[in-house]
């Protein structure tokens, strides 16, 4: 489908939808009053509400709201400022890290949040290996010195230590309302830890809300946690409501059915006509990414590094721009987000599809070869997915890689990739925390770290893993910002090297909400801070 085309359906679809707001029932169109619960539509990828195990850009707002963190993220998206923790301290070499917690701090129940409540928080992360456990893999030691007195150590030097407990994930939970329902710290959390369901309706943390209900597929709710110890939010509840499309979280904005929209893409925000509302366009660190990954059962060649890169060549990064967000986005160079430690300067990436159909002669696919292309069937940062895989199946097939689609439900993909593993799939990331070692963990090619694994590490040629590792320890160490920065740019020109994690559309975030909604803004850890939302 022609760019062209695709935005003309959009228009036509937008206006036909926003026609029918006149004739929407008065109840649909109180989400605005000032003392109803603050509204927002957007595509949910829940795969869990437990700190522990929940991975998903949804799962930060949600988590962000109900558990509270040591540390949090200041408005400028890279300071490190006060949460749970009034005050720390961090030892020389970056391996002690004392902090002193708030003594008017309280759970949701009224209870007061403990040292102890931290260790068991944390260890729970780290050991049930839940998705993003991954944050707590320097973790060596916890210990309570006194009720308001922790002191963490990490097993090698972690300069981004701090940023990491900025991470929603952390949120603490308390341990004795928790450890009742099932939920444990034990090395074993994996398998003998069964709260996940315990999770889905409940809460048991210290943040400006509590869970009320949620709904698989329709909504999640939050209540206002009337005992919350720091400023009360000014809305008495939040329901995010599940709404697949952007067009459709238009429509809801501008009936006011919707006090936020959280999805809609930029072509579709400049077919609405809204003068109750406000769309504006922000830079994000979010992404959307493919992945190779040569180790995956049911690759139809090997993905060596000729193939891996004959595809990176083939894809037109400008023309995935514009068009899936109308030319609203940059291109990004390697899995570490522009503006992040180390991104300067990298080279940009290279469209070239006759070096593409070079590299494949070379490795023994001279006509292509056919392949299957998976991805979660959602818009993501105003991306559909859809027409994004649509788009890359066209560029392949420019230099003979058939590309059959697959768009799967969110939780379907999430288990496909680890088991039986995906050949070629379509992502997206939102960054937990300001920091460029989430990245390298997440992404890099190191043993044990999620795509990794899924690439292959350690058995496929070329891919040992202990070079990055080396290189990783190396900036975890680096305490100065001119030694971050060239470690960490390193790290980065080598994922680019390995072309497992190719960045495709790294898009404009549109801010969309109602007038008489203010405080709405994008957070690099917890995506849209909840507990600082007002209505008029």
């Amino acid at each position: 489908m022609a760019r062209s085309s695709r935005f003309a359906l959009s228009t036509s679809f937008a206006a036909s939808l926003l026609a029918s707001v006149f004739f929407m029932p008065m109840a649909a169109q109180k989400a605005t009053a000032a003392d109803g619960p603050l509204v927002v539509a957007r595509a949910m990828d829940i795969n869990s509400l437990d700190p522990a195990r929940g991975y998903c850009d949804t799962c930060q707002i949600y988590l962000s709201a109900v558990y509270a963190t040591l540390l949090t993220l200041a408005a400028d998206n890279q300071t490190i400022i006060p949460s749970l923790a009034k005050s720390w301290e961090v030892s020389p070499d970056v391996t002690t890290f004392t902090f002193h917690l708030d003594p008017a701090a309280t759970f949701s129940d009224g209870s007061p949040v403990t040292a102890a409540d931290v260790k068991w928080s944390l260890e729970r992360l780290k050991n049930v290996k839940g998705g993003p456990s991954y944050l707590m893999d320097s973790l060596k030691s916890v210990e309570a010195k006194d009720d308001k007195t922790v002191v963490i150590t990490t097993s090698t030097p972690n300069s981004e230590f701090l940023g990491i407990l900025a991470a929603p994930y952390t949120g603490i939970i308390n341990s004795k309302v928790a450890s009742a329902n099932g939920a444990n710290a034990k090395d074993d959390a994996a398998t003998s830890d069964t709260s996940d369901t315990w999770f889905l309706a409940n809460s048991a943390g210290a943040g400006p809300f509590v869970l009320e209900k949620y709904t698989a597929d329709d909504s999640l709710r939050l209540a206002r946690n009337e005992k919350y110890w720091g400023k009360k939010p000014a809305v008495s509840g939040v329901v995010l409501k599940q709404t697949a499309d952007a067009v459709t979280q238009a429509q809801m904005l501008q009936s006011g059915a919707a006090d936020i929209a959280m999805q809609v893409d930029p072509d579709t925000a400049k077919t609405v006509s809204a003068p109750d509302a406000t769309f504006k366009a922000v830079p994000s660190f979010n992404y959307v990414y493919a992945a190779i990954s040569p180790a995956a059962k049911g690759a139809p060649v090997p993905l060596t590094k000729e193939v891996r890169e004959a595809i990176a060549l083939a894809l037109d990064y400008q023309g995935l721009i514009d068009f899936t967000v109308g030319g609203d986005g940059k291109e990004q160079s390697s899995a570490i987000p522009n503006g992040y430690p180390g991104t300067k300067d990298l080279p940009a990436p290279v469209f070239n599809i006759e070096k593409a159909k070079e590299l494949l002669a070379k490795a023994g696919h001279p006509d292509g070869f056919a392949m299957e292309l998976e991805f979660p069937a959602m818009n993501v940062y105003g991306v559909d997915l859809s027409l994004l895989a649509q788009k890359v199946q066209q560029d392949l097939g420019k230099v003979g890689i058939k590309l059959s689609l697959k768009p799967v439900p969110f939780t379907v993909w999430a288990s496909d990739i680890d088991d039986p593993g995906v050949p070629f799939a379509l992502g997206f990331f939102a960054p937990d925390y300001f920091g460029s070692a989430q990245y390298v963990q997440y992404f890099g090619m190191m043993p044990d770290m999620p795509w990794a694994k899924r690439a292959g590490v350690g058995k496929v040629p070329g891919l040992d893993g202990k070079e990055q590792l080396a290189m990783y320890q190396k900036a975890l160490a680096a305490t100065d910002t001119a030694g971050q920065e060239t470690a960490y740019h390193d790290l980065a020109m080598k994922m680019i090297d390995d072309k497992i994690i190719l960045p495709l559309v790294s898009p404009n975030l549109v801010l969309a909400y109602r007038n008489d909604v203010s405080g709405v803004r994008y957070s690099a850890c917890c995506n849209l801070p909840l507990g600082e939302i007002e209505k008029k």
